[in-house]
C-alpha cells in the first residue's frame, strides 16, 4: 500500500476515535454512492453529520481543509442525500471537516463542524 494510503487510513482512524470520545455514534465507515465516497457517516443526537477526514503529513502547501474541492463538496452533498431518503431518516445534516497534521510522529487535529454550506 502507498504510504500516502497509509497515512490516510491512520488519520481517518484517529478521527473515528475522537468521534467516539465526543459521544458520536459512527454509522458507516468509506461509505461508497456513485463517484462519491464520504470517510465517516456520524450521528450526534438528532444529527447526522457526513464527515470528510483530510491527513496531511505537512502544511507547506496549506492547511489540511484547503484540500476539499466544490467537486468534493458536491459529491459528499449527493452522497449524504441518498443516504438519508434510502433509509427514511428524519435528520438534520451536517458536514464537518476533520483535518489532520501529522508531523513528527505526532498527530495534530481540528475539528470544523459546519464546514460548508450545501445548498
Amino acid at each position: 500500500m502507498a504510504e500516502h494510503n497509509e497515512l490516510g487510513e491512520k488519520g481517518e482512524k484517529f478521527a473515528v476515535e475522537y468521534l467516539l470520545k465526543n459521544d458520536y455514534k459512527i454509522l458507516e465507515k468509506n461509505y461508497r454512492y456513485l463517484k462519491a465516497e464520504v470517510d465517516i457517516i456520524a450521528q450526534k443526537g438528532n444529527t447526522l453529520v457526513g464527515v470528510e477526514v483530510k491527513t496531511r503529513s505537512s502544511d507547506y502547501f496549506g492547511d489540511p481543509q484547503d484540500f476539499i474541492t466544490p467537486k468534493k463538496i458536491k459529491l459528499l452533498v449527493s452522497a449524504i442525500d441518498y443516504y438519508v431518503v434510502q433509509r427514511d431518516l428524519d435528520v438534520e445534516v451536517r458536514f464537518d471537516i476533520i483535518a489532520i497534521l501529522h508531523q513528527n510522529n505526532k498527530f495534530t487535529m481540528e475539528h470544523f463542524e459546519d464546514a460548508f454550506l450545501y445548498f
